[in-house]
């Protein structure tokens, strides 16, 4: 079952901007256009998280922050809000947001951090799975990766692996045949404070190709989906 966010957003522009890329990220989205029923979408859509602007017509999201965290709501609020000003960061932080995000941010940044409340709260932001022993061997194509030595085997052939490549391959491992973009990796396995570019995760992608024999030109296993990311086939 997809990870559904709720969208507390009057701005259509933002709004639509946000569906598109959190759907885009493989998330269930659902969202509500005034403050006033807000309170009432949260209790239709039962989300893993809200993502809460401040300024709204008929309740602002300080009012909402404070009526869930009254009703011993704990679902994890990452609030928007175009306020610069640290009073009004503390004032949502101490209604009970978890997180605030200023306007204009980036989609990276904006993503980073609901992954990091995701994980925190357990509702599954994470991409890794525990479904997948951290230490147990698994196979790409002909090539075993064995976590415990940090080495990818091909018959008589072995190559060490560096702690980013064996996250990644586990990465794509768990998530066979997925299509994973380039920020939801980058956030896995650099974390969310890695704001560095994408080119250093499609550099270890070539790596990786040579370590699993396929850096051909015609690579079987470890594919580019142009425009959006990876997708491991194995």
């Amino acid at each position: 079952m997809k990870t559904k966010i709720l969208i507390v957003e009057d701005d259509p522009h933002i709004l639509l901007g946000l569906e598109e890329v959190l759907k885009s990220e493989g998330y269930d989205t659902a969202s509500c256009n005034r403050g006033d029923e807000a309170v009432a979408a949260v209790a239709k859509f039962q989300p893993s998280l809200i993502v809460l602007d401040v300024m709204l017509p008929g309740a602002s999201g300080y009012d909402i922050c404070k009526q869930l965290r009254t009703r011993k709501n704990s679902t994890p609020i990452l609030m928007l809000t175009a306020k610069g000003q640290e009073i009004d960061k503390v004032v949502g932080l101490d209604l009970g947001a978890d997180d605030y995000v200023t306007k204009p941010f980036g989609v990276r940044e904006l993503l980073a951090r609901i992954q990091a409340l995701l994980r925190r709260s357990g509702n599954g932001g994470s991409v890794a799975s525990s479904s997948v022993s951290a230490d147990k061997p698994f196979k790409i194509g002909e090539a075993t990766i064995d976590p415990k030595t940090f080495q990818v085997k091909r018959g008589k052939v072995v190559d060490e692996l560096t702690a980013k490549e064996l996250k990644l391959l586990q990465v794509f491992h768990t998530h066979a045949g997925d299509v994973l973009s380039r920020d939801k990796l980058l956030n896995e396995v650099w974390g969310y404070n890695y704001y560095g570019t994408t080119r250093t995760l499609d550099q270890v992608i070539v790596q990786l190709r040579k370590k699993l024999g396929d850096h051909g030109g015609d690579p079987k296993h470890l594919l580019t989906i142009h425009g959006v990311g990876y997708k491991l086939v194995s």
